[in-house]
């Protein structure tokens, strides 16, 4: 089915922004937003389209866009493979090894919002298809936000999930690189307000260096609330200045801005995936460079799916879009899927059949998933979705 709009590796129908110091590292999007909640199937569903067309008239009601998104299953891509004749992973400056077998990353399809208009008919479509889910527009795009807005946040969200990988993969490998935080943004009512500015490079935290935002986090939440010491370097001058952070709600404390990390890696590593925006690429990308950099068929041959932000720790966080992603995934010939232990709830009575599950929260924990599946083990024995 083809879409009128780029399909995204990852929350799809939101942008996404580097995660915000003192608070847990999530998939939130760059653009403000409130909880997403996607209409049932059935009877719920038929009410709301029900009073939708009792508000319109004659057969115009069949094409006025409906303020709802439907999410449907997108394309999948080897991340050991090519796109358009281009290596959707090359690496320069290190050997590789060659790589057999599939590691696919998965995507959605989004109708509606700021890239596209969704009809009545889409919407009763989308109904009748346990594949796609419809969500309404107002619970995921604030109102005024553009479709530049959207392909702006993916493209920012696809690069640093694509520089996070390298940085995962080479950790798990144990090759050495330099790493910086970095604030990208102040957050409303910041308690960095006129002491910090996007672009300074965090270096450390009440007197501690700090090269990661768990490390941040870790600090602020032992602060309670009193001032800190906060090192950094703007315009290559070293600075330091005390920050009280902010409560924000039940002793949940914050320095109040984003961050985004800058690495020096000893070698070259590009990605030649386009027309594809959002984060949750991050974990296949970084299996796919493991896979090249290491002796060996890490996937023995066998077709591996799977979905995840990442982190430059390891980390694997929770995505949009899961039940469209398996269903591609499946449709592609995938027979196991590694899915984030954030997005379990929706795993869970959603797998299509033929399709083994796997729960994995950190890269290194995938890569463990994957090789035991390539050499014959059976997926139930690895750790798995539960409600």
């Amino acid at each position: 089915m083809s879409s009128s709009v780029t399909p995204t590796d990852g929350d799809s129908a939101s942008g996404g922004a580097p995660p915000s110091a003192g608070a847990p590292a999530t998939d939130d999007g760059g653009l403000p937003q409130r909880p997403r909640t996607a209409l049932p199937k059935g009877r719920g569903l038929v009410t709301v389209v029900a009073g939708i067309a009792a508000l319109a008239l004659g057969a115009v009601v069949w094409t006025v866009p409906v303020p709802y998104l439907v999410e449907l299953p997108g394309p999948v891509y080897n991340t050991l493979g090519t796109d358009n004749g281009k290596d959707l992973i090359s690496i320069q400056g290190h050997e590789t090894y060659p790589a057999h077998g599939e590691l696919d990353l998965t995507t959605v399809y989004v109708e509606g919002g700021p890239n596209s208009d969704v009809s009545l008919l889409g919407l009763i479509r989308a109904a009748l298809d346990p594949s796609e889910t419809i969500t309404p527009v107002d619970s995921v795009y604030p109102k005024g936000t553009t479709r530049q807005q959207v392909s702006q946040e993916n493209a920012t969200e696809m690069q640093n999930s694509q520089d996070n990988a390298v940085a995962a993969a080479l950790k798990s490998l144990s090759v050495q690189f330099t790493q910086q935080i970095k604030v990208a943004a102040l957050v409303d009512n910041s308690a960095s307000a006129g002491k910090l500015q996007p672009g300074d490079s965090i270096v450390s935290v009440a007197g501690q260096h700090v090269e990661s935002l768990a490390a941040v986090q870790k600090i602020v939440a032992a602060s309670q609330g009193k001032p800190i010491d906060v090192g950094f370097e703007r315009n290559g001058q070293p600075q330091t200045v005390s920050i009280t952070p902010r409560d924000a709600g039940q002793g949940h404390y914050l320095l109040g801005f984003t961050v985004t990390y800058a690495f020096s890696f000893p070698f070259k590593v590009d990605f030649g995936l386009s027309q594809v925006g959002g984060p949750s690429a991050g974990m296949m990308f970084a299996l796919g460079v493991i896979d090249k950099l290491t002796p060996g068929d890490l996937t023995n041959g066998k077709q591996i799916a799977g979905t995840g932000t990442i982190s430059p720790d390891g980390s694997v966080g929770a995505i949009g879009g899961i039940v469209q992603k398996m269903k591609g995934a499946r449709s592609h010939g995938a027979t196991l899927f590694l899915a984030p232990g954030g997005n379990c709830s929706d795993v869970v009575g959603h797998v299509p059949d033929g399709l083994s599950v796997v729960r994995v929260d950190t890269l290194d924990g995938a890569r463990k998933a994957v090789e035991t599946y390539a050499q014959g083990g059976n997926p139930a024995s690895l750790p798995q979705c539960t409600k």
